[in-house]
């Protein structure tokens, strides 16, 4: 199996498998607990803390959650105030945004242009005083482009809101701006396990607990935390910092020896070309059945948009964001690739899908 699906979820890498192995068995303690087991399950998850945070720019601290849908929530709920965020964003944010709009607070959702971008003029005239809190993401997790943040972190300073930042696609890839209030996470996007996420708040920031109970973690996030877990996360934030530089020169190698034989067949890219993270590629061909076509390639993992949403049977609401048609929408797909990929992988994955446009236009 060729996997292409770097945005749904990522390998996880051997190196974070073995720091994780001993948490699982004999140092099994509770981190929570004051025993020299406790203490020192405790010890390993602060260091996994500092880690993990170390993509963060500027004074804060973070608190470990079950992943990056809780964190958002919980920044989401946990803040008042009048609310603004884009149409693309993650269904994370959209329904929570819904959710407390449906309580009474006011919300505001910016659209975005052909190429997945804000217009800031548009944002400025919508972020004025009273508006509470300001959320886009860095990386769009279905077309990769990358949002204006830092731009948008000055307006929401300037109106006095708070401004959260979805970092999930880009944390250990795009440079987060230093003055994010917050900064949403998830480890399974970064060779990390599943189920760990989190959320970093800026020095002095307080907000409301999402889940109520013994408040053991930072923020007074509660429950009890997995220090294998935990490991993993701080471990696969150490390893992008080790391989940041092996990462960014074979995504720059990968991308073209994708994009470039696509292109010539007649795709097109969907978002902005230029202001994008180029580990991903959406792409539409006229009249392709992208969901055929996803079946029919059984030895390549690709999708046709978010894994989360990938059930609903509904066009991407990301694609009709940025102006797609239904039809245009369904003949894409998203290629996603990494750490882990090697050229040989990329030239047969163009292969078959060329050899699979070929073979459903010849029976259309």
């Amino acid at each position: 199996m060729i996997y292409l699906d770097y945005q749904a979820t990522t390998p996880l890498d051997p190196a974070v498998r073995t720091a994780m192995a001993p948490w699982w068995d004999e140092k099994f303690g509770n981190p929570h607990s004051p025993h020299r087991m406790g203490r020192e399950a405790a010890a390993a998850v602060d260091v996994a803390r500092a880690h993990a945070a170390c993509w963060c720019l500027g004074n804060g601290r973070l608190s470990f959650t079950s992943g990056a849908t809780e964190a958002l929530n919980w920044a989401i709920k946990g803040t008042a105030g009048p609310i603004v965020t884009l149409a693309t964003e993650h269904a994370a944010i959209l329904d929570s945004v819904v959710a407390v709009g449906r309580a009474g607070r006011s919300v505001t959702i910016l659209p975005v242009g052909r190429d997945g971008l804000v217009d800031l003029d548009v944002a400025r005239a919508a972020i004025t005083p009273g508006v509470g809190l300001v959320t886009a993401m860095l990386v769009n997790n279905e077309i990769g482009v990358i949002q204006p943040i830092a731009e948008l972190v000055d307006m929401a300073h300037a109106a006095g809101a708070l401004f959260l930042c979805d970092a999930v696609q880009g944390y250990g890839r795009v440079t987060i701006p230093p003055a994010c209030d917050m900064i949403a996470m998830s480890a399974h996007k970064i060779h990390g396990p599943k189920g760990i996420g989190g959320l970093w708040m800026r020095e002095g920031l307080s907000i409301e607990p999402l889940i109520h109970g013994g408040g053991q973690d930072a923020a007074g996030r509660s429950g009890t935390l997995s220090p294998a877990l935990c490991v993993g996360f701080g471990s696969a934030a150490q390893a992008m910092l080790d391989n940041e530089y092996h990462d960014d020169r074979l995504i720059e190698k990968l991308w073209p020896r994708l994009a470039d034989p696509l292109l010539a067949d007649g795709w097109t890219i969907n978002g902005s070309v230029e202001q994008r993270w180029r580990g991903n590629l959406n792409v539409r061909k006229p009249g392709l059945d992208a969901a055929r076509l996803i079946s029919e390639l059984r030895e390549l993992a690709v999708s046709a948009g978010s894994a989360c949403a990938s059930g609903s049977g509904r066009p991407s609401h990301v694609l009709k964001a940025i102006g797609l048609s239904e039809a245009e929408a369904r003949s894409s797909i998203r290629l996603g690739f990494g750490r882990f990929t090697t050229e040989a992988e990329i030239d047969m994955a163009v292969s078959m899908i060329l050899d699979a446009t070929i073979r459903q236009r010849k029976w259309a």
